[in-house]
């Protein structure tokens, strides 16, 4: 895996005038779009439309204090207009093309490079589980992306579930783990980049079909399911999992992301220091 990412970069950095297709980063790689987007991330810390803008207007910083004129390098690095570009360089470098063309001001952004850094081990427990195609039931909303702390938008979320909903949302639940799931869904392009918003349910798993008019469903197809439990002070251990999930556990397994919603559950009495959870991650076999 690590070679397949050293590959990547050796081929965005001789294509970064040109169009990166997630169709060529699948094939270098041999993983889906999707997954391999969310492994970089985590990886390198920065989605990877990013991480190719970077490059980009690095690049683009280096030829204009060569002499290059704005124009042909706005053009080149694949913007469609000078003011676009201009705005772009501003926002990463600080300072307008023009300023660095008189000034010769330089802002550097490296090539990434992969490698594998060994340290003290730490086992995650896992299990891999097929579920049968399920229903969830129960609130939702829009809230800000956020992986670390307490996420206030959930919380007021949580608060505005009515003893109506509650009791309805029991009344509907029939499948494990019957406790409330927080579930995140339809994620914005800059997941990963801890910007823009999802989806996020609180609610039940049914097999049942939702009658009630204050309650949403959504429906999760058949997957297989890579189940970790964790215990420990909430919500820190559970976002920590998430995190080596996606940086340690994905790229060391057999297995590469489905594009289904995101699962988990915690167990607490308002007791926050030895928390029980479960992360759901919905994979499948890599070919």
């Amino acid at each position: 895996m690590i070679q397949q990412f050293n590959h990547l970069m050796d081929y965005i950095e001789s294509h970064l005038t040109e169009d990166i297709s997630g169709e060529e980063i699948s094939k270098i790689v041999g993983l889906s779009d999707y997954h391999f987007r969310r492994m970089f991330s985590y990886l390198a810390g920065m989605p990877l439309n990013e991480y190719i803008k970077n490059r980009r207007l690095s690049s683009a910083n280096e030829e204009l204090i060569n002499g290059a004129k704005v124009t042909d390098v706005a053009y080149k690095y694949r913007y469609q207009s000078v003011e676009g570009f201009s705005r772009a360089f501003r926002d990463w470098s600080g300072y307008l093309p023009s300023e660095v063309v008189k000034n010769k001001i330089q802002k550097s952004f490296p090539k990434f490079s992969f490698f594998i850094d060994i340290r003290g081990g730490k086992s995650m427990e896992f299990k891999i589980e097929r579920k049968e195609k399920f229903n969830i039931v129960g609130v939702s909303k829009r809230v800000p992306i956020q992986f670390e702390g307490v996420n206030n938008a959930i919380v007021e979320l949580a608060q505005s579930i009515t003893e109506q909903q509650r009791k309805e949302m029991h009344e509907l639940a029939d499948l494990y783990p019957h406790h409330v799931l927080n579930v995140s869904y339809n994620f914005d392009e800059e997941y990963l980049e801890e910007k823009g918003n999802l989806t996020h349910m609180i609610g039940f798993a049914t097999t049942k079909e939702n009658p009630y008019e204050d309650l949403e469903q959504i429906t999760v197809d058949e997957s297989l399911w890579a189940i970790f439990p964790n215990e420990g002070p909430f919500p820190k251990t559970l976002q920590d999992t998430m995190a080596r999930i996606y940086s340690e556990w994905l790229p060391s397994s057999d297995y590469e992301l489905v594009n289904l919603p995101g699962i988990s559950f915690s167990k607490h009495n308002g007791q926050f220091e030895n928390v029980y959870s479960e992360v759901w991650v919905a994979v499948k076999k890599k070919d």
